[in-house]
């Protein structure tokens, strides 16, 4: 069962919409086990969610999104966890990553405007109290997210050969 649900796993990451009667046919697993195999996986927090990636330079919205690495002093008996809580808890926070390096936390954040997204950080992030600094780096173009290459080559990408 546990080589089904991997499979099933990196199948459904590829493409979250495959009918479960493609997806028994690709396992060559029953759709009945198929079915058990992604029920229990959503029941135990494995599958959190199904959703798309989505080109947003393609769409006429208003979206800045910008990665901010921040450096942290650590809670007692609750180490990195308790400051990352409280970030992540905010409408702008996409994701928020433990780090190691120079840095702590890297967190993904999202506004409307570059306004919004200064103001968050210089009103809401770097006024919590256990936040030592902060590093802002705007997203300017997305070329590849979770595997999904936005723009493809128009031409032929295969090497020249010549004698």
């Amino acid at each position: 069962m546990e080589s089904l649900k991997q499979e099933l796993l990196e199948l459904l990451q590829e493409d979250c919409r495959l009918p479960l009667e493609k997806l028994s046919v690709m396992t060559g697993a029953k759709m009945e086990l198929v079915a058990q195999a992604i029920d229990e996986m959503e029941k135990d927090g494995v599958i959190l969610r199904y959703r798309p990636v989505v080109n947003w330079d393609k769409m006429h919205v208003n979206r800045v999104e910008a990665m901010i690495e921040v450096r942290v002093t650590p809670q007692r008996d609750m180490g990195f966890d308790a400051i990352a809580s409280r970030i992540y808890r905010f409408d702008e926070v996409k994701s928020v990553y433990l780090m190691s390096g120079a840095y702590d936390l890297l967190v993904l954040v999202e506004a409307s405007t570059l306004k919004d997204l200064a103001l968050f950080v210089s009103e809401k992030l770097s006024t919590l109290d256990t936040v030592t600094g902060t590093a802002t780096s705007f997203v300017l173009k997305r070329y590849k997210q979770d595997g999904v290459i936005f723009e493809g080559r128009s031409s032929d990408g295969r090497l020249v050969v010549s004698p």
